[in-house]
């Protein structure tokens, strides 16, 4: 169970960060998605901290997986750049956080 209130606190994060880009863009509407996206990561990430997760593991793999999927969802809805250089970073950070885990196991 913990495993999907984590990946239920990573879509909503990235759910709140994209609505916090079409925002920005002057549709205000959008600040409430953005409240009630963190909100449910939070509550989704304290979930799965609940049912045993460890605390490094768990935000390493929330904060990662956000990134990566924020940045690739930004690049198909928003046209942003999304470069090999870019890319790279986003695997230095899952190969990171697997390091973490990885550790966390042992």
């Amino acid at each position: 169970m913990q495993w999907l209130f984590l990946a239920s606190a990573i879509v909503c994060e990235v759910i709140g960060t994209l609505s916090l880009r079409m925002a920005a863009t002057g549709r205000h509407a959008h600040y409430v998605t953005v409240a009630f996206g963190y909100v449910l990561a939070f509550v989704f990430l304290t979930l799965t901290l609940d049912q045993g997760l460890g605390l490094g593991v768990a935000y390493g793999i929330w904060a990662a997986a956000g990134v990566a999927l924020t940045a690739i969802a930004s690049r198909v809805l928003f046209k942003e750049p999304l470069t090999p250089l870019m890319s790279g970073g986003i695997a230095l950070i899952i190969a990171g956080v697997l390091l973490v885990e990885l550790g966390a196991t042992h």
